[in-house]
């Protein structure tokens, strides 16, 4: 039972709200302006036992192809020839508009299952709304309010009568088959269940971000153009780069928090945080016209203090001239700018030409193996060992701090514990200074380190018997 849904419909009727509501999150931003959606986003849509994809769209506006309005509605054409069927969402209070049938005669000619829903008919505002849809001549219309949940059942049923095939009770298997099943798991399958590797392209506006996506995936897939905030929502698409499952995730520019004033971009904002944060790795886009701006390493510190992985990607890069020089200046930049993600790997990249993508991806699964390395608690001892015998603690009060023992306590970052005395008066620049002896001795470039620190002796030390 598997299938793919589009929901489709002039701006403003609710097909966002539509869209959360099947999938039972909050992934679409929703406001009560019209036009909030721009790019298309998939989600795994449940309505009783159906289990299927819905495709939230652009809202459908008449304008030239060349025009932001154009470019959204191309957006929406693609999602309607990826679905199965047709979600057909008109405003039950505005009732029957020019652009709703002028649009369903662009849906008819689709050639796919349409199912007509009148949404926000809760009360009696939306009945004669309901009623009215009639004449649109796309079937009878499923009365539905997707903020209140109201006509859900509606929904189902229409499901059902479209979609015949596809909403169909799986047929019960034989024992023999079951048999059989059975011993093919217990032979094992090359088939790849990992998850996939979470990578979220942040940046500030205009820096790209969608264009290189597309460029990644080889598809226009993402809605581009010369204007600056066009990606609103986060968008995550899967993708396989040499065998290796990944989900790429466009995120709206992020401005200084002082010029945000607009609630829509707030959202936004919001939106594109939430993606660095359940991210593994983040690439970080920086126009390289204008590389390292303050917001640039703004972004990069949220990026590291949220724990997360970091490449710097260097982009338009085709548009930069004496390109050695520039890349030995920049790479020396992001060294001494971002002190707390030493050895980040900085990649110059195109979009438009497609330029350095390949080292791109290589720089971020490399990031990622390191994002996830744990050390051998012998090795941690030693190396401390010979550190401390070097370079000792400065004594605070007269009194020596002392380290007695460390240990990895996890990975995703890299987080160490320290075990000794008076180890919370020990001084910012040494556990600096640890911190970067970490990262070079074992390998650790592009990552936050962790660095926790316990009073006591070494937790796992064999305790000699008493006489």
């Amino acid at each position: 039972m598997s299938f793919s849904l589009a929901i489709i419909g002039r701006p403003n009727v609710g097909k966002s709200t539509l869209f959360n509501r099947l999938t039972g999150k909050k992934l679409a931003l929703v406001d009560d302006r019209p036009g909030v959606t721009r790019d298309r986003r998939e989600g795994e849509a449940r309505l009783a036992d159906l289990r299927f994809t819905i495709i939230d769209t652009a809202g459908l506006e008449e304008g030239p192809s060349a025009t932001l309005e154009g470019r959204m509605r191309a957006q929406t054409e693609s999602a309607i020839l990826a679905a199965d069927a047709i979600l057909f969402l008109i405003d039950a209070r505005a009732g029957v508009t020019p652009d709703d049938k002028y649009f369903a005669d662009l849906v008819r000619r689709a050639g796919k299952p349409v199912i007509l829903v009148a949404n926000k008919a809760e009360g009696k505002a939306g009945e004669a709304g309901a009623y009215d849809a009639f004449s649109l001549g796309l079937g009878d219309p499923v009365p539905l309010s997707a903020e209140h949940g109201e006509g859900m059942g509606e929904l189902y049923d229409a499901l059902r009568e479209a979609l015949p095939e596809e909403t169909a009770e799986p047929v019960e298997e034989d024992a023999e088959s079951a048999e059989n099943l059975r011993d093919d798991e217990e032979d094992g399958s090359d088939l790849d269940v990992t998850k996939p590797l979470r990578i979220a392209v942040v940046g500030r506006p205009n820096a790209g971000k969608s264009t290189l996506i597309n460029r990644i995936l080889g598809e226009e897939r993402l809605l581009t153009g010369p204007e600056a905030g066009i990606t609103r929502d986060s968008i995550g698409v899967d993708f396989l780069w040499r065998d290796r499952k990944m989900k790429l995730f466009d995120t709206a520019g992020l401005r200084k928090r002082a010029r945000v004033v607009d609630k829509l971009e707030k959202l936004s904002a919001a939106d594109a945080l939430r993606a660095v944060r359940f991210s593994e790795v983040v690439a970080l886009l920086v126009d390289s016209t204008i590389p390292f701006e303050k917001q640039d390493l703004t972004i990069a510190d949220l990026a590291a203090r949220e724990g997360r992985a970091v490449v710097i990607a260097l982009g338009k890069w085709d548009l930069v001239e004496d390109r050695g020089v520039m890349l030995v200046k920049l790479r020396e930049d992001a060294e001494r700018l971002l002190p707390q993600l030493r050895g980040c790997p900085v990649v110059p990249v195109s979009g438009a030409t497609g330029e350095g993508l390949d080292k791109l991806m290589q720089a971020i699964v490399a990031v990622h193996e390191t994002w996830n390395r744990r050390i051998a608690t012998a090795r941690l001892n030693r190396w401390l060992l010979a550190q401390v015998e070097e370079t000792p603690p400065p004594a605070v009060s007269g009194r020596r701090i002392k380290i007695r023992y460390i240990t990895q306590a996890k990975s995703r970052p890299p987080h160490f514990v320290l075990f000794g005395n008076q180890l919370d008066e020990l001084p910012a620049g040494y556990e600096r200074f640890l911190i970067n002896g970490l990262r070079k001795t074992f390998d650790l470039p592009g990552v936050p380190i962790r660095i926790s620190k316990k009073a006591g002796d070494n937790p796992y030390a064999v305790k000699q018997p008493k006489s």
